[in-house]
């Protein structure tokens, strides 16, 4: 299975799991010219920007390390585009999470890094 394949199936698990936390989707695979954000979703009255990353084991750090400071500041400008697109949102707390899948089964549930990084 190629990269792109196995990252849609990540996010797709991954949308699929939040859901059954609670969490209402609000936008999937956002994108501007400033990045992408996989996952925008309404967690009570927080909207959550939700960072997807698999990994099949943890060399390098594993899936959460990947979300380096870069890939941070990417993903805090883009959240501000969204924000600034769609007024609505800019009325709650915001936050950043971060949803690994390490390993190959699809049976593994994430780990799930609730407010993993503030702008």
């Amino acid at each position: 299975m190629d990269r792109n394949r196995i990252g849609m199936d990540a996010e797709q698990r991954a949308e699929h799991w939040l859901c059954t936390q609670g969490l209402t989707l609000l936008q999937r695979n956002a994108r501007c010219r400033l990045g992408e954000i996989d996952l925008i979703m309404q967690d009570g009255e927080q909207i959550v920007f939700v960072e997807v990353r698999t990994r099949s084991g943890r060399a390098f750090g594993g899936a959460a390390a990947s979300v380096d400071w870069r890939k941070q500041q990417k993903l805090i400008r883009a959240a501000r585009f969204m924000l600034s697109r769609n007024p609505h949102w800019s009325l709650y707390p915001c936050r950043f999470d971060v949803l690994a899948f390490e390993g190959d089964s699809e049976r593994t549930p994430p780990v799930w890094y609730k407010d993993a990084f503030r702008p």
